[in-house]
C-alpha cells in the first residue's frame, strides 16, 4: 500500500453510492470526494461521513486531482460521465450494470487503452470468500471441466429495497427490471466460472410487485461454449438465497449465499464437502471488493471485474431483453 491515502472521487450518491463510500471509507485507504446533482443526498452523505470535498457538477470535481473515481450514478448516465472521467486520466471503478445500451462503450474502451488507465465494473458477488475459494479449487484442475450450470436466485426485494418502485429499478431504460438489477450479477458469475455466453435465451414477466410494471422473475437458458447453463431468479419469494451448482467431470460443486459456503460432492450418493466462509458483515463484500480494485490501482493485482468482461455482461443482459421482447416459442399441441 502507499503511503497517503488515495483521492478517490464518488460520483453519485444514492443508496448503491452511499453504501460504495462508506465501504471505501472502511478500507482506510481513500480520502473520499462526492459529486452529487441533488442537493438533499449531497448534502446527507457529506454529513453522515464528514466528507468535506463535495460538488454539484463533474466539471466542478474535476477542478481537483483524483487517483481514482466511482461512478454509481443511474446505469443509462454510466458511460458518458466515465469517458469524461478517462478523458481526465482519472481510474475508473463502474457500478454494474455497465450501460442500458452499446452506445459509447466502444469509445470508452479505446479511451481507457489510449490513457493506459485502470478501468473495472463493481460486480462485488466476485469478491465474496466463499465464491473466490470456489473458483480458486476450480481453477486448479481437480474437478475437471464444468458440463452444466445450474443458478437459483430470489429474495424478497420489498423488504431488502422498499424504495424500488420509486427509484430508477422502476424503469428499464435506467437501468431497472430484474435482468439488469439482479440477474446480471449471477450472469457474470457465470461468465467467470464458465467463460462468456455465446448464445442466449429467456423469458421473463411481471408477476408479483407492487407498483412496478418491470419484469421481477427472468427465466434463461445459455451456452457459455460447451457448457449449458440455466439460471431463474424472482425478487418476491420469502427465502433470501442465491444457489449455483456446477457439475463438472469428476464432482459437482455448490456456492451458496445464505450459508456463506461452497461444497462439494465427489462420489456418487457420497458425502457433501463443506467449506464456510462466514461474513462479518453485509458490507464486508463490498469492502472486499473495495480494496481489490486498491490493490489493482497500486499494482500489479488485476481488478475483480475488468472493464471488458463488463462489456461482455452488458451484452448478455442486452442479448437477453431483446429475447424476452421478442421471443420465439415452440407451440405443442
Amino acid at each position: 500500500m502507499s503511503e497517503s491515502k488515495h483521492r478517490m472521487l464518488v460520483v453519485g450518491v444514492g443508496s448503491i453510492g452511499e453504501r460504495h463510500t462508506r465501504c471505501f471509507l472502511a478500507t482506510d485507504r481513500v480520502v473520499i470526494g462526492i459529486c452529487e446533482l441533488n442537493d438533499t443526498l449531497r448534502t446527507g452523505v457529506s454529513d453522515r461521513y464528514n466528507v468535506t470535498d463535495v460538488f454539484a457538477t463533474l466539471e466542478e470535481a474535476l477542478a481537483q486531482q483524483w487517483d481514482a473515481a466511482l461512478v454509481a450514478t443511474p446505469a443509462h448516465t454510466h458511460i458518458p460521465i466515465a469517458l469524461q472521467l478517462a478523458q481526465a486520466r482519472i481510474p475508473l471503478l463502474i457500478e454494474k450494470p455497465l450501460s442500458t445500451t452499446m452506445d459509447g462503450v466502444q469509445e470508452l474502451l479505446d479511451e481507457v487503452k489510449r490513457q493506459n488507465l485502470l478501468a473495472a465494473v463493481s460486480y462485488n458477488y466476485r469478491a465474496h470468500p466463499a465464491l473466490t475459494a470456489m473458483k480458486e479449487a476450480l481453477d486448479t484442475g481437480r474437478f475437471g471441466a464444468i458440463r452444466q450450470l445450474n443458478a437459483n436466485v430470489g429474495q424478497n426485494f420489498a423488504t431488502y429495497r422498499p424504495a424500488y418502485a420509486s427509484v430508477y429499478f422502476a424503469n428499464r431504460a435506467q437501468g431497472g427490471g430484474a435482468i439488469q438489477d439482479a440477474l446480471t450479477h449471477i450472469i457474470n458469475i457465470g461468465e467467470w466460472l464458465a467463460g462468456p455466453v455465446d448464445r442466449i435465451s429467456g423469458d421473463a414477466a411481471h408477476q408479483h410487485l407492487e407498483g412496478v410494471e418491470v419484469e421481477d422473475t427472468v427465466h434463461a437458458f445459455a451456452r457459455h461454449g460447451d457448457v449449458m447453463a440455466s439460471y431463474a431468479l424472482n425478487l418476491y419469494q420469502q427465502p433470501n438465497e442465491t444457489v449455483i451448482t456446477l457439475a463438472c467431470e469428476k464432482a459437482t460443486l455448490r456456492y451458496e449465499v445464505a450459508k456463506n459456503q461452497w461444497s462439494w460432492m465427489d462420489e456418487v450418493e457420497g458425502e457433501w464437502h463443506e467449506e464456510h466462509h462466514p461474513l462479518e458483515e453485509r458490507d464486508t463484500c463490498y469492502v472486499l471488493n473495495a480494496n481489490a480494485f486498491l490493490d489493482a490501482l497500486e499494482g500489479p493485482a488485476a481488478p475483480l471485474c475488468s472493464l471488458e468482461e463488463g462489456v461482455q455482461t452488458l451484452k448478455v443482459n442486452l442479448a437477453l431483453l431483446a429475447s424476452v421482447n421478442a421471443p420465439k416459442w415452440e407451440e405443442i399441441h
